[in-house]
């Protein structure tokens, strides 16, 4: 049996949240405060309906359990997870409440953090095991293991960094920093595989989730205990366990957007160079933006059509099409 591991050789690109963005003005214009509400002035039924909890999933539960719990608990109508972790796996899983589940899917493409135990099945010295391990950062060719949600068809991930904790003997701490979709345990048995000697995940834990770290997750248990308070009129413990879909969305490149083009947009209109105010560096054509009000409220997951440099020294065209209304239709006034 062998293993592939790269491609080329390359430098490993940047996580999103190591990334640093430039905001870049393309027109002025005041924001209608008759409009909108700004995230931080939302009441908390308001702040659920566009919200979402990170939970730090215990051993035993699948995903879907979790987030059946959240919905049963909190007695919302919809819910969805950001990313199936393992029942045996613990660690953050956000769980997207009512309307913020239109964004599910920017989370689970979202980059990821884990700590694993990796158990080699002989003895190896800390020097070979270096070597190996930083083999794999950078870009890897990945089948995924046998028990996995998707295909088993072979694909690249990236493999942004790992960063080697402690370990003797046999059991091996680090910490890896990649794409999602990457496999832990398929990455233990390949860097088995090198050392010559066979190695498996022993344990894991998701210790990022894209912008959510574990410092953010809450029990379930804290989730019940919340709840309990909320029956007794104390909202600050359920309020503070609840992120804004706005953070959910803080690792995309974002573009602020006129008043009058918001309504069109959140019909599923294309949006056009005209109605950018300003956007952030580094926008790539096809990539996913995260379209935004004057007053830092969701609109849209969009994609970009055109270079974000071209959007600030065009007069004309088209910047992104829709990808995801998020934005209920109303919140602004029609314009057109």
């Amino acid at each position: 049996m062998w293993v592939q591991i790269q491609v080329r050789i390359l430098m490993p690109e940047r996580p999103a949240w190591e990334i640093k963005r430039t905001i870049y003005t393309r027109a002025e214009e005041d924001a209608d405060i008759k409009y909108g509400l700004p995230p931080e002035q939302r009441n908390l039924q308001q702040h659920i309906k566009r919200g979402l909890i990170v939970i730090d999933k215990v051993p035993g539960p699948t995903s879907h359990e979790v987030a059946a719990w959240v919905k049963k608990l909190m007695d919302i109508d919809h819910v969805g997870h950001g990313g199936t972790l393992d029942p045996n796996v613990t660690g953050v899983l956000p769980v997207c409440l009512e309307d913020s589940t239109k964004i599910v899917q920017a989370l689970l493409d979202s980059g990821k953090e884990y700590v694993t135990i990796m158990r080699t099945h002989e003895d190896v010295s800390e020097t070979k095991l270096l070597e190996i391990l930083n083999m794999f950062v950078g870009e890897i060719y990945q089948r995924p293991p046998l028990r996995s949600a998707v295909s088993r068809r072979l694909r690249t991930r990236m493999i942004y960094g790992i960063e080697y904790l402690e370990g003797s003997g046999r059991n091996w701490l680090f910490k890896v920093s990649c794409q999602s979709g990457t496999y832990i345990r398929k990455l233990c048995a390949d860097v088995g595989e090198l050392l010559g000697c066979g190695a498996h995940m022993h344990e894991l834990r998701r210790v990022r989730s894209g912008p959510f770290v574990e410092a953010q997750a809450v029990t379930l248990y804290d989730l019940a205990d919340a709840m309990d308070l909320l029956k007794e009129g104390n909202e600050k413990p359920l309020f503070k366990a609840v992120h804004s879909i706005e953070e959910a969305l803080s690792l995309l490149p974002h573009i602020w957007v006129r008043d009058s083009a918001v309504e069109a947009i959140c019909t599923g209109a294309q949006l056009a160079i005209p109605g950018i105010l300003r956007l952030e560096s580094g926008i790539k054509p096809k990539e996913l933006v995260a379209v935004m009000t004057q007053r830092n409220e969701a609109i849209a997951l969009m994609r970009s059509e055109i270079l974000g440099e071209e959007m600030i020294d065009l007069e004309h065209g088209i910047a992104a099409t829709s990808e995801r209304v998020i934005m209920q239709r109303g919140t602004y006034p029609k314009k057109w």
